[in-house]
């Protein structure tokens, strides 16, 4: 792998995502591709930072579409593993009055079955960030070590590491999930809690107090409110930016688009605030369309948008 700006861990899964019925009423679901951890490794390329891919994937044709779809990104793939026995997971999006749900098919999944001793040290060592999540160690015990043994190698090399939260209660329970997320937590610079998933993390409810509580662990907290706009706070400070108006249809996605083009408009060398700002019209235009990847904005619409709302 050649030197990345940004170096994401988890699991990619191949998505269906539910379209409006056709005239006859039947459901309709578009093939696109998933995974947050995937998500904000193409989210990062495309707002123009250099950015590569921890998995493993199968030997499958979900899996083959993923090498097309990271390579098309320009996304480094070099550190994704291929397994014969395992397939590349999937889910499905389905939408409603409360937003989006999600339905998964991963048990067993290739990247389920990463282990420690698979978490390629020199590619880790040479990054500026590595990028891990919630989900990335919920799928399994074995994934769950190999994302703490790969912020071990980034800690002792002095590359950063950002963390976020993204909690999926179906995929553990809420006492582990609490006691490994802080633990990941206390050893990252940057964290991405969403409101709802900190409400259910730390049981407060104000935004400052929520700020207050992950500040104890991490030096910067990026607080994403979602339609409310994103907190940014140090132990110095904190700002809130409103959120963006648009025609919002698909939800999905929209926090690992934040996470990708923050983290990306840090390495071009923006303070945190204005990556933020940045970010949170990113992910804003995230949702104009159906799909995690697909509707991921390009810099000249993120700036577009930035310069309509001043």
């Amino acid at each position: 792998m050649s030197r990345v700006d940004i170096l994401s861990v988890g699991e990619p899964m191949l998505e269906f995502n539910q379209l409006p019925p056709d005239e006859q009423g039947r459901k309709l679901y578009l093939e696109g591709h998933g995974g947050d951890s995937s998500n904000a490794a193409i989210a990062a390329a495309r707002a123009g930072a250099k950015a590569g891919y921890i998995s493993a994937i199968g030997q499958d044709a979900p899996g083959e579409s993923f090498l097309q779809l990271w390579e098309a990104e320009g996304v480094d793939a070099s550190t994704v593993l291929r397994r014969k026995d395992a397939p590349t997971g999937i889910y499905f999006v389905t939408h409603g009055p409360e937003g989006h749900q999600f339905t998964f098919y991963r048990s067993g999944s290739a990247a389920s079955r990463m282990v420690p001793d698979e978490m390629p040290e020199k590619a880790i060592q040479s990054a500026r960030i590595l990028h891990v999540t919630g989900i990335s160690q919920a799928i399994s015990t074995s994934a769950c070590d190999a994302c703490f043994r790969a912020i071990e190698i980034a800690r002792a090399a002095g590359v950063k590491v950002s963390y976020d939260t993204n909690l999926r209660r179906a995929l553990w329970p809420l006492p582990r999930a609490v006691a490994t997320i802080h633990a990941a937590l206390r050893m990252a610079d940057i964290a991405f809690p969403s409101y709802e998933d900190a409400v259910a993390l730390t049981s407060l409810e104000k935004p400052d107090a929520i700020a207050d509580f992950y500040l104890e662990m991490t030096p910067l907290v990026v607080l994403k409110l979602g339609r409310m706009g994103v907190m940014v706070a140090t132990r110095e400070g904190r700002t809130t930016l409103p959120g963006c108006t648009v025609e919002a249809v698909d939800a999905t996605g929209a926090g690992d688009t934040f996470a990708g083009n923050f983290l990306a408009r840090i390495v071009l060398g923006d303070p945190p605030l204005e990556a933020a700002r940045y970010a949170n019209a990113a992910a804003a235009l995230s949702t104009t369309g159906y799909g995690a990847v697909a509707p991921m904005p390009r810099p000249e619409a993120v700036r577009a948008l930035l310069d309509q709302n001043g």
